[in-house]
Parts: C-alpha cells; structure tokens; sequence
C-alpha cells in the first residue's frame, strides 16, 4: 500500500495512541448517560442526516456514544476483550494505520447513513437501530482473527477457541445478516465493515503474525529507537542499505524466516539468502 506508507511518513506523528481506550471511554461515557441521563437524551445524539441537514452537526460524532450493547456483566466482559484485540492491532499495525482502519469505518459509516437517505428521503430515523459502532467493533474482532488465526482464546473463560473459528463465526453471522435483512440493514452493515473490506480484500493485508515474530518487532523498534537519529531514517535495507529517505515508493518489510531483526526493500525482500543464527 504505497499510498498509506507515504502518508504514514507524512502524517504519522499526529496518529492517536492507544484510540481503543478513548473508545472504551466513549463507550462509558454513553453507559452513564442511559443510567443517569434522561431516556430522552439518546434522541439527539444518534446518526440522523436529515437532523444533521438541518443544524444539528453535533450528531456526525455523537452516535459513537451510543453503546454497541444493553449494558450487563458481559458488556464488561466484552469491553476489556475489544480493548485487548485492539491493542494488539495497535502494536502489530501501528497507531497510524490502526487509527486509519478505526476511523476509515467511522467516515464509512456516516456515509451509509447518507446514502440510505438519499435513496429514501425525508425525515428517516435510521439511528441506533442501524448504525452503531457494533460493527466497527466486529470489524476489529474479524482483523484480529486474520491476523493471529491461530491464537487460542477462553470463550467465556471455559471453551478454548481458536480466533480463525470465532472469525468464521462471526463471518456466518454477519453473512445470515445481509440475507435476512432489508436493504436499509444491508447498507449499514456493509458501510460499518468498510475498513475491513478495504484493508483486506482489496488491500491483500492478509499478514500474520505469530507472539514471537510481534515481540522481535517491537524489541526491534525499541531498540532502533535508542541509536536512531532524531531526523534519521526509520527503515534500512539489509542488502542494500537503502531508506525511506531514498525514495518515496520504497517499501520495507520484516523476514519473518531469518533469525534476528531484518529489514529488507522490497527488490530483495523474496530474493535475499534467509540468515540463521549458529
């Protein structure tokens, strides 16, 4: 993705660090809303275009308030799992392309809104029945299964799972969606799965990644950090010693086979010997 390297390179100092803790806040911050706020309250806040046509602007960031769920012990539960997926997403993609991905379903979102009403018109109130962050949440969970499938979880702290299963869960799940549903519920789901469609599908970010092969990376980068320049390149060929700063369409990408942390360009990343520690 040629694109988004270069503007990570560009824009990726102003990338929000840790956004799924400000999410969970959002989200506690609505739950406090529905038990101490007037019932009426939610009423302004949701996703409304012909609302938002007419003064109330507030609504295109508000609905993220609104919780995904009733509020319970396993909304708790669900809460800290997001939390920890998206984390993990975080350090294994970056903050800016998890921020990318994160917002990418959020702008995706609000445009379904407005597509549906500019095939039906009028004063329609999609609101929390259609859109909601429940699908940009399964959209982290559906990244996280393609990209650790093979990591084992408790569902519900008993039955150990692997992701790749829950992932094929829940893609069965939000298949039977689209086939049941209207075509109002269709738009929403496909517009609030967006990221997740542009980032796999089109993009071929199919990567995975073992625990070991993400700890060697972010020791990688510790260290890279400490005898870095301030102003230096932040990628370096192996081979060829190339950086970033030598071209913009220069990619660099971690050898998952060699022992050690090495980096490689993209002209030798599939054609460099594999190094192994003796």
């Amino acid at each position: 993705m040629n694109f988004l390297n270069k503007m990570e390179r560009k824009f990726g100092r102003y990338a929000i660090h840790n956004l799924s803790a400000y999410i969970i806040a959002l989200y506690v911050a609505g739950y406090l809303l529905y038990f101490f706020a007037p019932a009426s309250i939610f009423s302004y806040l949701t996703l409304e275009p012909y609302y938002i046509l007419h003064g109330q602007i507030w609504r295109l960031v508000t609905w993220i308030l609104i919780p995904p769920e009733s509020p319970g012990i396993f909304t708790i539960i669900m809460l800290f799992f997001y939390y920890s997926l998206g984390n993990s997403l975080e350090q294994t993609w970056g903050a800016f392309r998890y921020n990318v991905y994160i917002f990418m379903g959020m702008i995706s979102t609000v445009l379904g809104a407005f597509l549906l009403y500019a095939i039906f018109g009028g004063n329609v109130l999609f609101g929390n029945a259609l859109f909601s962050t429940y699908y940009i949440n399964m959209s982290i969970f559906l990244a996280f299964a393609l990209t650790y499938p093979d990591m084992q979880v408790m569902l519900y702290f008993i039955i150990p799972i692997k992701m790749k299963w829950m992932g094929a869960l829940y893609g069965v799940m939000i298949f039977v969606s689209l086939i049941q549903g209207n075509l109002a519920s269709r738009v929403a789901i496909i517009a609030s799965l967006f990221n997740f469609i542009v980032f796999f599908l089109i993009s071929g970010r199919f990567s995975r990644f073992t625990p070991h092969q993400i700890h060697r990376r972010q020791e990688f980068k510790r260290n890279v950090k400490k005898v870095q320049p301030k102003n230096g390149p932040k990628h370096k060929c192996a081979i060829c010693g190339r950086t970033e700063l030598d071209g913009d369409n220069l990619e660099f990408r971690f050898c998952s086979k060699c022992d050690g942390n090495y980096e490689y360009c993209q002209d030798h990343l599939f054609t460099h010997e594999h190094r192994r520690s003796k």
